[in-house]
């Protein structure tokens, strides 16, 4: 993109606003003149880049305010950060495809309408376009960085994608939906999922200084473009979101095109390096940089070290209240009695258990042969209660999903469905060690329904911990 006509001396301009806009322009630098259609092109993507980016949505400020700040967690500066403008409520919107753009479709409707105007009405200063286009690029770098250091830090602190829970791991494959897949083939390896997050802050700090803003942008295009691509076809969720950072990145990257076509494919023409260099001598322009930078890297600070301290105490995901002591991992269900009648292992009775999963925490998983009501979310959310925290149990099909307090005095266990659509199916059941490896409940299940039931552990051997180090034994 060619760049503007010389712009009026600094001591020819008149009030805060060209003082603000203009200040940073030196007195002694000229510009090309910008050509008609990229005065119009330059209109329209100033107005719709803002309209997406600015806090303009009554609805960022209810969220805003709604935020316990005496008690602020990670996950309040997350919401904030990721939130997206909605001219229309997002839960009207369909939650796939081009109608989930819906909102980018009302930005592009009044940034056309707006661009118009602003053609045929603009004042002189509304025209000079080079100092508009710094200032629009400062607000899309703080913006996209920012987006890339909340993401960042739950993955190098590996918390956005958990290691997959044990009922996870025993789950076919079939039973899960694509995004959680996804998840837990990245969750599996949190090493490699801490070293993506730090591409994402290296990103933002390359962003956050306007000499490295391209390398920054460049990084992002070939990074986060697969991301989007992901998104869309894992059915994560976020696809609008990975796709406004694209975006960003791909206008933000255009303003160095032709420099760098010049200098890697054209390489018999001069490339003449960036000669803008913005004039911040101006004490207004001065504070407004200083505030931006030390307020930035406060917040990188402060989210960094909230983020770290959740991943030290507990994954925001996965329930943090610890399970019966003694008692983790996969049982067989040895021996099934309902209402004194022996149920015999079986592939369509609605009844027989055929494994149990206790977790580490408070949750214990039931496979049998009843249909599964599958948790639809992305079992996204910060949640005190663990009842509440569904990411375990968020688009899996194969198994059902208990909360369960513990009274160990009289060595019993009283269930609840996780799932929101059963939080009504509730039991309670007694607890027995008879061993190491076996353990008896009895009580009621459905419909008060007495039941006896034997569970045996079995010792799983996965691949993937068995290949990771050492040769897979026969």
């Amino acid at each position: 993109m060619s760049l503007n006509g010389r712009f009026l001396k600094k001591g020819n301009k008149i009030g805060s606003i060209n003082s603000l806009l203009y200040g940073v322009v030196q007195d002694d630098f000229s510009f090309p003149i910008w050509k008609s259609w990229e005065q119009r092109a330059f209109q329209f993507f100033f107005i719709f880049l803002l309209l997406l980016t600015l806090p303009i949505d009554f609805r960022f400020y209810k969220l805003l305010f709604s935020i316990d700040w005496l008690h602020i967690n990670f996950y309040s500066i997350f919401q904030i950060v990721r939130y997206q403008t909605q001219f229309l409520p997002i839960i009207y919107l369909p939650k796939w495809g081009i109608g989930s753009f819906g909102n980018w479709g009302v930005a592009a409707i009044v940034a056309f309408i707006l661009s118009q105007v602003w053609w045929h009405y603009s004042s002189n200063y509304l025209k000079n376009y080079t100092a508009l286009n710094y200032w629009l690029r400062v607000i899309l770098r703080y913006r996209l960085a920012s987006l890339l250091i909340v993401y960042g830090f739950i993955k190098v602190f590996p918390i956005q994608m958990p290691f997959p829970s044990l009922s996870n791991l025993v789950t076919n494959y079939g039973d899960f939906y694509a995004w959680k897949i996804y998840f837990q083939t990245l969750g599996i390896s949190p090493k490699y999922e801490s070293f993506l997050g730090f591409i994402e802050i290296f990103a933002a700090i390359l962003l956050i200084n306007r000499k490295t803003a391209t390398f920054g942008t460049g990084l992002l295009i070939g990074f986060l473009g697969n991301v989007a691509v992901a998104n869309g076809f894992y059915d994560i969720g976020e696809h609008v979101l990975s796709t406004y950072i694209v975006l960003l990145s791909v206008f933000l990257f255009a303003y160095d095109i032709p420099r760098l076509y010049n200098y890697f494919i054209k390489d018999d023409k001069e490339t003449i390096a960036d000669r803008f260099k913005p004039d911040f001598s101006e004490k207004k322009l001065s504070r407004i940089r200083l505030f931006l930078k030390f307020g930035f890297i406060a917040f990188i600070l402060l989210y960094g070290i909230l983020t770290q301290h959740s991943f030290a105490i507990e994954s925001y995901k996965l329930p943090k209240e610890q399970g019966l002591h003694g008692a983790y991992g996969y049982y067989d269900v040895t021996n099934f009695v309902l209402n004194h009648d022996t149920i015999n292992y079986s592939f369509s009775d609605p009844h027989r258990w055929v494994d149990v999963v206790f977790e580490k925490w408070s949750t214990i998983s039931i496979r049998d042969n009843r249909p599964v009501i599958v948790d639809k979310t992305s079992g996204e959310g910060y949640y005190d209660k663990d009842i509440d925290r569904n990411y375990e149990l968020a688009g899996n099909g194969g198994r059902h999903y208990y909360y369960y307090t513990i009274d160990s005095t009289r060595r019993l266990l009283f269930l609840q469905n996780k799932n929101r659509a059963k939080r009504f199916d509730k039991f309670t059941l007694h607890y027995t060690f008879i061993n190491d490896s076996t353990l008896a409940l009895d009580g009621s299940l459905d419909n008060s329904d007495s039941a006896f039931i034997v569970l045996r552990k079995k010792k799983l051997d996965f691949l993937m911990f068995e290949g990771r180090r050492h040769p897979v034994k026969n």
